[in-house]
């Protein structure tokens, strides 16, 4: 633990010469970092999905030194400081911890996440929606809702059910695709089908993002693989036929 507090404490320091000594840290703000942190965000769910534990060592310092950064622009103000901002956290993890600071029983993890949903309502939020950011991106934001609803009971009791809706939404836009209905129309019907699926999804234990995300991966890998072999023989994508794509994206899937 002393190690540990030795390495936070130089962090904090080094952090207190950059604020003072480097013209660039000088001049930072709470929003011009902002975009910066969002990068760094992305770049760690990158290492995470990679399973490169080396490079999530990287991104969380660098995450970390975000912290410590606003923490201390915070402290330049006096709205706040580090220890205020642990020192909230702390208070909050205990208080949302009933059962493991309290008397409070839970068989699961299911449990835990209600009871967190419940006290956080206790605490003066207007709506178990409210944690959820506006400029979260729409799958995710889609996936915390539904999660965050499902925390105080609001669900489908089985998966079953679940995937009914997902085959309900879907007739329902091939019947709009089906009359050439308006482009509104559509979309209404392809987002409430995306909405089931990103249900389902939290059903069968997969986070919608990164299961997409994965498959973005792979299609860049394999339409990459593509491009490569089309280039071996000074071929132009748009002179090949669909057929030859075809085969060399099977060609690709199977070297994985």
């Amino acid at each position: 633990m002393k190690e540990k507090l030795e390495a936070f404490e130089r962090l904090l320091t080094i952090m207190d010469e950059l604020r003072a000594g480097c013209p660039w840290d000088r001049v930072q703000t709470l929003e011009s970092l902002r975009h910066l942190t969002i990068e760094e965000t992305y770049e760690l769910s990158d290492a995470i999905l990679k399973n490169d534990l080396q490079e999530v060592k990287k991104e969380l310092g660098d995450l970390t030194l975000h912290l410590v950064f606003y923490a201390k622009i915070g402290s330049e103000s006096g709205a706040f400081d580090i220890k205020d901002v642990i020192d909230s956290i702390s208070e909050k993890l205990i208080i949302r911890h009933p059962h493991i600071y309290g008397d409070v029983k839970v068989a699961d993890s299911d449990d835990v996440k209600s009871n967190w949903e419940k006290i956080k309502l206790k605490e003066g939020k207007k709506s178990v929606l409210e944690g959820v950011p506006a400029s979260l991106p729409a799958l995710l934001k889609a996936y915390r809702m539904q999660e965050k609803a499902g925390g105080v009971g609001f669900e489908w009791r089985r998966k079953e059910d679940v995937w009914l809706k997902v085959e309900e939404e879907l007739a329902e836009l091939q019947v709009e695709v089906a009359s050439n209905a308006s482009s509104d129309r559509m979309e209404d019907e392809f987002g409430d089908l995306l909405f089931a699926l990103v249900n389902y999804a939290r059903y069968i234990g997969v986070n919608p993002e990164d299961a997409l995300e994965r498959t973005n991966k792979k299609f860049r890998s394999r339409f990459s693989y593509i491009e490569n072999k089309a280039a071996e023989v000074d071929k132009q994508l748009h002179n090949m036929s669909l057929e030859e794509m075809d085969d060399l994206w099977n060609e690709a899937k199977k070297l994985e």
